[in-house]
């Protein structure tokens, strides 16, 4: 198992992070709110009046191909789905969010695009630097959009994947041992909880400043339930004070889920252990015989949701066969390459995934989800957000 210090991460994930310090700068707590930047709104979608699918297919065909970067391998299945529905070649590549970021951003700059469009994970980057820049822009087919529920629209968002906490059946055979999440912060999970290294997982802090700005009552409540009084802190946020308390509670940090799931679930494990990890690494449990299963009843969530959108390249040489393809990903026969380890489709008319992990049964309630309208916010909070865990970490 790869365990990491809070100063160690991989390259690529790093390259986030210090694009959002540069940019962001001396950003403001969300106590502070009130900021300029929160308070632009996002050009509006593009959502063609005249749109023919007919038309999109031949000047797609005509162009002839497409590229696509992705944080998933997945997206070379989606990319041979879309070849051989369309007879247009695409290819799917897998980047790591922050490599895309920086690639995108470079080739907008030189005005040399070869990335067409992404599925991207990193919603305060896509807000806070690739919209408001004019790299990329949102896109929505018209045939499609009285399925794409309005919170989904601008940004785009295609797919919801899930991270959740898990623990190890075999160790733990009376359930999981735990029912709150401020457990995780307790004297008795001291170097227990294994996780990925903040510092290097955008979608981490993104959480930390989620729960910061949207679920604060949230958490007052649920630690209210665990202690049985009202939380006492300085801290601008009950998840600040979270955040800290599990930082400082000498957490296993590693720099990918495998690590995580690893240190919980493998064949041989005996220590006891609670992890964060996708709900992607279920299919070890099959593939490598792990022993997970998800916290089902940690107050107030057993994790939270995390968006992929779908962005186009403002300066895509192949324009039509983009939007086919980010339409393609908004029917089930796109996007179904995407859902083999579970997930959520952005369009009503997508069924949830079959395989989402046993435990997980109501998204809306156990899960805790990301708003969009807060993602400028999460842009400008997250160094400051990394800042708070770094410290606390120390």
């Amino acid at each position: 198992m790869k365990v990491r210090s809070a100063g160690t991460f991989r390259a690529g994930r790093l390259m986030t992070a210090a694009i959002v310090a540069v940019t962001a700068g001396c950003a403001p707590s969300t106590a502070g709110g009130g900021s300029p930047a929160a308070e632009q709104s996002l050009p509006p979608a593009v959502v063609e009046a005249d749109f023919d699918l007919a038309k999109l297919i031949a000047a797609a065909k005509a162009e002839g191909s497409v590229t696509v970067y992705d944080s998933t391998g997945d997206i070379k299945k989606v990319a041979e789905a879309f070849t051989a529905k369309y007879g247009i070649k695409a290819t799917g590549v897998k980047s790591d969010v922050g490599d895309t970021l920086e690639k995108m951003t470079r080739e907008a700059q030189a005005g040399n695009v070869t990335i067409d469009a992404t599925l991207y994970e990193n919603g305060p980057t896509l807000v806070g630097q690739l919209i408001p820049q004019q790299t990329v822009y949102t896109w929505i087919p018209a045939d499609l959009q009285e399925n794409i529920p309005e919170r989904n629209r601008n940004p785009l968002l295609v797919l919801s994947k899930a991270n959740v906490w898990i623990y190890n059946p075999k160790v733990f055979p009376q359930g999981c041992p735990i029912d709150n999440i401020w457990d995780l912060a307790a004297p008795e999970w001291k170097g227990k909880v294994a996780l990925q290294d903040p510092l290097g997982k955008p979608n981490i802090i993104e959480w930390f400043n989620q729960m910061a700005g949207s679920y604060d009552t949230a958490l007052r409540d649920a630690f209210k339930q665990s202690a049985g009084r009202d939380l006492d802190t300085s801290e601008p946020s009950a998840a600040h004070e979270w955040v800290k308390q599990l930082a400082k509670n000498d957490p296993i940090l590693t720099s990918a889920d495998d690590d995580v799931s690893a240190a919980v679930a493998s064949p041989n494990q005996t220590e006891p252990r609670i992890g964060l990890v996708s709900i992607a690494k279920f299919r070890d449990v099959k593939g490598k015989n792990y022993q997970m299963k998800v916290c089902d009843t940690m107050a107030p969530y057993v994790g939270y949701q995390y968006p992929k959108f779908g962005a186009i390249a403002t300066g895509s040489k192949h324009p039509n066969a983009a939007k086919l393809f980010m339409r393609f990903v908004l029917t089930e026969e796109g996007i179904t390459p995407e859902m083999g380890s579970g997930g959520v489709s952005g369009s009503s008319a997508v069924p949830a995934s079959k395989n989402n992990p046993p435990g997980l049964t109501d998204w809306s309630k156990q899960l805790m989800q990301f708003d969009s309208v807060a993602l400028i916010t999460d842009y400008e909070n997250a160094q400051s957000m990394q800042d708070h865990w770094r410290v606390s970490h120390r």
